[in-house]
């Protein structure tokens, strides 16, 4: 009695789940129908308070809060219509079997938005309001009027901004934070450069078709230089001069979401992957090819980023800045650059067991500019042993 009593019946095959499950089928086409007017209704009062909001500068303090209050209250009721369209719709949809890949995708990642709301309620809030929105974006694409569209634009862009920015300032913070948290400073690093990546191919693309700003100028060669690795599978090296030209691209855009010291960690965190991949490349072909991106991330971080910070927590690294910085200027070949460079790598990293090989390929190469001088040494074991000095 008790086996056949948690005996589990597939419902499908029942002539009520058949029924149930037909049911279903009809009622959705009416769902979607009554959902799509609720939101257009309600995308329409949003808008509406939007450009209220927005048009009356010259108005009193008391009719500026109520103008915010209205576009708050249309704001909550806009997202409250597409979440519901999201559950009454989309999730029935996925459970009869009747799903799209696209609307698959989409429930399948407001569940992992909505995973975050016990762990990391900040940037739950934030990408769920960012899913839901573009969601409705990418609905008004394939329907919408041109007219509409490009009246919802506006106010889209302006969100997304506000989106990305509350995250990325939310990740700097983790990155902070990484050593007190479960989360590894390496999870955080990816989710920052896949949020730039992501800003760039859905928000940016649609602010550079306004010429009335100067953006496009800033950052059409980082840009274009991206642009480069949309053809192909990335290697590891690809990956990280990829992620270099977003964080160029970043501090033209995200300047007070992601701080000087979040974009300091991010270049540190380039230098260190592509020292690895200096080492071990099996060619020397690709270690030069790797070295070579290597010099430029250092130029990129120690030129462009450190000139910037105002801020050190050792004087002594200042100071031992400031006299890099006054021979750089002086510098005027490539060759005296690089050397430089190879110098304040071996004066700033670490001498452990994991920096030793890369050590050993900066000392081979200052001593094939003759820079850095071989010395020969033996001790009572008679082992011979390898010691080098930069010659002042």
């Amino acid at each position: 009695m008790e086996e056949r009593s948690l005996k589990v019946v597939d419902s499908n095959k029942t002539f009520f789940g058949k029924l149930s499950q037909t049911l279903s089928k009809i009622m959705i086409p009416t769902k979607i129908g009554i959902n799509g007017i609720v939101i257009n209704l309600k995308r329409n009062n949003l808008l509406k308070a939007y450009e209220a909001k927005n048009a009356n500068d010259n108005v009193s303090e008391e009719k500026k809060k109520n103008l915010e209050s209205k576009y708050q209250e249309a704001y909550s009721l806009y997202l409250e219509a597409i979440d519901k369209y999201i559950m009454d719709t989309v999730y029935k949809k996925v459970k009869t079997g009747t799903a799209s890949d696209f609307e698959k995708d989409a429930m399948g990642d407001y569940y992992k938005i909505t995973t975050l709301k016990e762990k990391e309620y900040i940037e739950y809030k934030y990408q769920k309001q960012k899913y839901l929105i573009e969601l409705d974006y990418e609905s008004l694409k394939l329907n919408a009027k041109e007219k509409v569209l490009a009246k919802f634009q506006k106010f889209y862009i302006e969100l997304m901004d506000s989106f990305y920015k509350g995250i990325l300032k939310n990740y700097s913070v983790r990155l902070a934070e990484s050593s007190r948290r479960a989360e590894t400073e390496t999870d955080v690093y990816s989710k920052i450069f896949y949020l730039l990546d992501e800003y760039r191919t859905k928000i940016l693309y649609i602010k550079l078709q306004d010429k009335s700003n100067d953006l496009e100028e800033k950052i059409s060669s980082q840009l274009q230089r991206v642009e480069q690795f949309e053809i192909g599978k990335l290697d590891s090296k690809d990956c990280i001069e990829k992620n270099m030209c977003l964080l160029g691209i970043s501090r033209q855009l995200f300047t007070h979401s992601l701080p000087l010291v979040a974009v300091e960690q991010c270049y540190n965190k380039l230098l260190s992957d592509t020292r690895k991949i200096i080492i071990s490349s099996k060619d020397e072909k690709s270690k030069m090819e790797s070295y070579n991106l290597l010099l430029d991330i250092l130029e990129t971080y120690n030129i462009k980023l450190l000139s910037g910070k105002v801020y050190w927590e050792k004087i002594e690294e200042r100071e031992k800045y400031k006299k890099f910085q006054a021979e750089y200027e002086k510098a005027q070949t490539a060759k005296a650059k690089e050397i430089l460079f190879l110098k304040r790598e071996l004066s700033t990293l670490s001498t452990n067991k994991e920096n030793m090989l890369i050590i050993r390929f900066y000392k081979d190469r200052l001593m094939s500019f003759g820079v850095m001088k071989s010395l020969k040494n033996s001790c009572r074991t008679y082992k011979k042993y390898t010691r080098s000095r930069i010659l002042s």
